[in-house]
């Protein structure tokens, strides 16, 4: 394969004694933050469970992701109507991933669901999503059951679109691959917050390259930094908010410095496993301060969280050397 070829489906292979995010939704809630008038980032209390999102007009809502059952859609619209009395006509889906859009068959018929092209194209084989999944639960697989149909969205995008909620214009980017083939950003211009899916999270947390490798990922990066120069705040599919500028560029010099470094230990003809002690791992020393600060934000034990957090990105980093190396490499 080449280092630019986007897979048809998400890579199934994990590392040796790999463990993923906890994304069951058992002992989830969803903490409001106002980020402007009527702009809430919808947080997961304990991280890195998935974050949503509402955002209000004068005349409608739009909800960001819709969880990863029925129930945790119901918690959603539970949780909009207490913040605001507008019908939620619009859900946006970020990504295709089933922790995100599993929700949808639990918000009414008349919300339309809106996402890109590329994501409804990979919202087909629900078994198979939930086999995925299913890695992410950690026990609770049998929630599942509830999500007996996968409902796809009713308006899909290529680039660029926008959503007019009655006085604030919503905007939807889809920049590139990234996390997936079709991962989209939502940008409310008043607030200059940036709903980011697994696009990108707060700088300093290691991203998944599950269906690509680091270069389409960052040309996406890229674009995005070019496309919305004012951008201030991400709230991102999991994880704290963070400084959305920081976020692109700690990203960005995170997958040149995998690709370098992959594209080498591929030249030296080097194993899989030689491979991963060739490469830098930016978390042998711990998490970013900024990013460690932000999770002691949590209630919890701050020091029980942010070890959990730095484990997690320690295995989401030999995720990401084992998919650029399958790329890049010839077949072990």
């Amino acid at each position: 394969m080449t280092q630019t070829h986007i897979p048809d489906r998400e890579i199934a292979e994990r590392p040796t004694g790999y463990q993923g995010p906890n994304l069951s939704p058992t002992g989830l809630a969803l903490n409001p933050v106002e980020l402007a008038d009527e702009v809430h980032a919808l947080m997961a209390t304990i991280p890195p469970k998935d974050n949503n999102g509402l955002i209000v007009g004068t005349e409608a809502a739009l909800v960001v992701d819709a969880g990863v059952t029925p129930t945790v859609a119901a918690m959603i619209q539970s949780t909009a109507a207490h913040l605001t009395t507008k019908p939620i006509r619009y859900l946006v889906n970020t990504t295709y991933h089933g922790d995100h859009t599993f929700g949808n068959m639990g918000f009414p018929a008349q919300t339309v669901i809106v996402s890109s092209r590329i994501n409804k194209e990979n919202m087909t084989d629900l078994g198979y999503e939930k086999q995925v999944r299913s890695g992410n639960m950690y026990g609770d697989e049998k929630l599942f059951d509830a999500v007996t149909r996968w409902r796809t969205p009713d308006i899909v995008f290529d680039d660029h679109a926008e959503i007019d909620l009655g006085g604030r214009t919503v905007q939807l980017w889809q920049f590139g691959p990234g996390n997936g083939p079709g991962d989209t950003v939502v940008y409310v211009p008043d607030a200059r917050a940036a709903w980011t899916g697994n696009f990108l999270c707060h700088a300093g947390t290691a991203h998944m390259l599950l269906q690509g490798g680091p270069l389409p990922y960052l040309d996406s990066l890229r674009r995005m930094r070019q496309t919305l120069p004012e951008l201030r705040t991400i709230v991102p599919g999991h994880g704290p908010m963070g400084d959305g500028p920081a976020a692109i560029d700690t990203l960005i010099d995170y997958f040149e410095t995998l690709h370098a470094e992959v594209t080498d230990a591929a030249d030296r003809g080097l194993s899989l496993a030689e491979t991963e002690e060739f490469c830098t791992d930016p978390w042998s020393a711990g998490l970013d301060p900024a990013l460690a600060a932000a999770l002691a934000a949590y209630a919890g034990p701050a020091e029980t969280i942010q070890a959990r957090f730095l484990e997690l990105c320690r295995n989401l980093h030999r995720l990401n050397v084992m998919a650029t190396y399958r790329l890049y490499a010839p077949a072990e």
